[in-house]
């Protein structure tokens, strides 16, 4: 395999695993620290580690990553935080993929590597909002690029708590171009937006692929702050919501929106897509797909 950029993935795989560890222990906290309200009485949740590993036909060493679930908590009812680092030879049907999306060089050299941080929580309290957050760094022997971002999940809309995620992420992104925050907001609209239930999957965030501005280090640079931007955004909504009164309507509605949630992975997300098309562990792809959900 080619050698190049040997520097820059190892930078962009120790990242992805320093943010992994940075959520999980802040997960942590917000597990440990909920001791009045609903389910406080209840033991907290703790993750549960385990290792994966991308499948590959003839046994050769292709990579893999840590999983990170937490179930039944007393905040999360399941949160997943997984970390990767896979490489080999794309099969064809990933291949056929990326040349339609214009990665050059595909079909000559169909060589990769990819790493990243991927992350889904589905919460015990209605009034806590759900959310996604990844950040990666995808390279073949002809391109390089980026792609990440967060979106926000509620089953029960709170407009301060949308301005508050969106105007965190903007304040992130600002000091590397204006330009940015709007872009990456509106491409979360149309990426996150289910068709055939003609609505979006939540109230939005910022998201991004294929971005290469030519510039290795700007580009690491915007992902790392894409990436800090999610606890900001995120833990105090958390915090404010977790002891929040809700009824039997209330989980009802958080159910069908979780039906929502896993329509739209399944059916549409890019990351579902290649993850299962690339031979990476099935649980750790499918680790978005809520514990329980309900359709009407």
């Amino acid at each position: 395999m080619d050698t190049t950029f040997t520097t820059e993935k190892k930078r962009a795989a120790s990242w992805f695993r320093e943010l992994r560890d940075e959520i999980v222990t802040a997960f942590d906290a917000l597990e440990n620290s909920h001791t009045t309200g609903p389910l406080s009485e209840t033991a907290p949740g703790r993750f549960e580690i385990s290792e994966t590993k991308r499948a590959s036909e003839d046994g050769s060493d292709t990579g893999g990553g840590l999983m990170s679930v937490m179930r039944g908590g007393r905040v999360f009812e399941k949160v997943g935080v997984n970390v990767s680092e896979v490489y080999g030879t794309l099969g064809e049907a990933a291949q056929k993929s990326m040349a339609a999306r214009g990665v050059p060089g595909i079909a000559d050299d169909p060589q990769f590597w990819a790493s990243g941080i991927s992350l889904v929580a589905h919460m015990q309290n209605p009034h806590a909002p759900a959310v996604h957050m990844n950040t990666r760094m995808f390279w073949t022997p002809q391109a390089w690029w980026f792609g990440g971002g967060s979106d926000l999940n509620p089953c029960i809309e709170y407009e301060d708590d949308t301005r508050h995620f969106h105007a965190t992420q903007q304040a992130h992104l600002d000091p590397h171009g204006m330009e940015h925050y709007p872009r990456l907001k509106a491409w979360a609209d149309e990426y996150f937006y289910i068709p055939h239930r003609h609505r979006a999957r939540g109230v939005g965030g910022i998201f991004m692929d294929d971005h290469n501005s030519g510039d290795w280090q700007a580009d690491f640079a915007l992902t790392q702050d894409i990436g800090r931007a999610f606890l900001p955004a995120f833990v105090p909504l958390v915090k404010k919501r977790r002891t929040q009164k809700w009824t039997v309507e209330d989980k009802n509605a958080q159910l069908i929106h979780r039906g929502l949630y896993a329509e739209y992975n399944l059916v549409y997300d890019r990351g579902t897509k290649f993850g299962l098309a690339t031979g990476h562990d099935a649980n750790a792809v499918l680790m978005s797909l809520p514990p329980l959900a309900k359709w009407v």
